[in-house]
């Protein structure tokens, strides 16, 4: 490591020669720490130190084209995802923006909707802009990627894909020992739209789960949401079809929180009152659960943590700091609010 003459004079342009010259260091020195390149394994840990504090200090920001032609690397990640702005993937893109903001990584996004021929193009667009992994929301990925790709939600088993799954078995003890603890025996329950790539886990444990509980998961008191709508119109409907049949029961278990909030407006126009009369369990925890006429009880999913995770996840792989593993599971939290209550008469 060579010394160079170091200036006691803050420098006015922040370039990393600049940062060099401060330090009294080379700029290979300060390159190699700041870069974090296999050089710096040789530099004592406070020569490392005293460059990073140099940098916050003197406020030095990369020059990301000069990373990019010397690393050969856009420091770019894609993300693809059913939506942008609803209340189950906004908090998972923030974790993934926090994350790779302090990575000093960029990222793309890009929209689906479920549609399965822009999915696929909009694939190879991301490829074709150099991004160098991929992350995916709410997205059922069909085939083995050509890219590193963390897929949040992800249940299908592909070569170079991590799923970062909610332990959903788990999840429905939460919730059915709930209300079975609340002496609730006729449950109704909204299944989730097959684009949804929770629902059929979702629905799965939780028949598992009620057999084994010996709750009934009655056809009758069952309805399947076949609409794609981020609003509380999720679940009007849907909780309307199950009041016109007549079957009375005293509990509502709703794919999410956003169609659980549908529902109570259903019930509260049919006279009857939640939890007083019925009962009614969401799931995910979005950020309005807590604020909702009667606040939410539900399943908590920590959406911004799978994003940080699923981001963390992705630059481990492009990185090739260690082995990815196929699958990284969540766990759920009970969160009991106003919306669930001892059983009273059938509705």
């Amino acid at each position: 490591m060579v010394q160079v003459k170091k200036t006691t004079q803050k420098p006015q342009v922040i370039t990393l020669k600049a940062v060099a010259q401060y330090l009294g260091l080379t700029p290979g020195t300060v390159s190699a720490v700041l870069n974090d390149s296999p050089s710096a394994r040789s530099i004592p840990q406070d020569t490392k130190n005293r460059i990073r504090n140099a940098a916050q200090e003197l406020n030095y920001r990369p020059n990301f084209f000069a990373r990019t032609l010397r690393n050969k690397r856009t420091y770019t990640i894609g993300v693809i995802a059913e939506e942008i702005g609803d209340s189950y993937s906004s908090p998972i893109i923030s974790g993934i923006e926090q994350y790779l903001r302090h990575k000093d990584y960029f990222f793309l996004t890009v929209v689906h909707r479920h549609d399965q021929a822009l999915l696929s193009r909009y694939s190879q667009l991301l490829s074709e802009r150099g991004v160098e992994g991929i992350i995916t929301v709410d997205t059922t990925v069909q085939e083995a990627p050509m890219l590193p790709t963390v897929a949040v939600a992800g249940h299908k088993k592909l070569k170079g894909v991590t799923n970062i799954v909610l332990d959903h078995q788990k999840a429905a003890i939460l919730a059915l020992n709930h209300l079975k603890e609340l002496q609730h025996e006729r449950i109704a329950f909204m299944k989730g739209n097959p684009v949804s790539s929770d629902s059929k886990d979702r629905w799965e444990a939780i028949c598992r789960v009620a057999s084994q509980m010996d709750l009934q998961v009655d056809p009758e008191l069952t309805v399947h949401i076949d609409a794609d709508d981020p609003t509380p119109m999720l679940g009007y409907p849907f909780a309307k079809q199950l009041l016109a049949r007549g079957k009375p029961f005293t509990a509502l278990f709703a794919y999410n929180d956003i169609s659980a909030i549908g529902a109570i407006r259903a019930l509260q126009e049919q006279g009857l009152r939640v939890p007083r009369d019925v009962s009614v369990m969401g799931f995910d925890d979005i950020p309005g659960a807590a604020f909702h006429t009667p606040s939410l009880t539900t399943v908590r999913q920590p959406l911004k943590r799978m994003g940080e995770v699923a981001a963390q996840s992705l630059l481990d792989r492009v990185e090739g700091k260690k082995e990815y593993p196929s699958e990284i599971a969540i766990e759920p939290e009970l969160v009991v609010r106003e919306s669930t209550a001892r059983a009273a008469q059938a509705c």
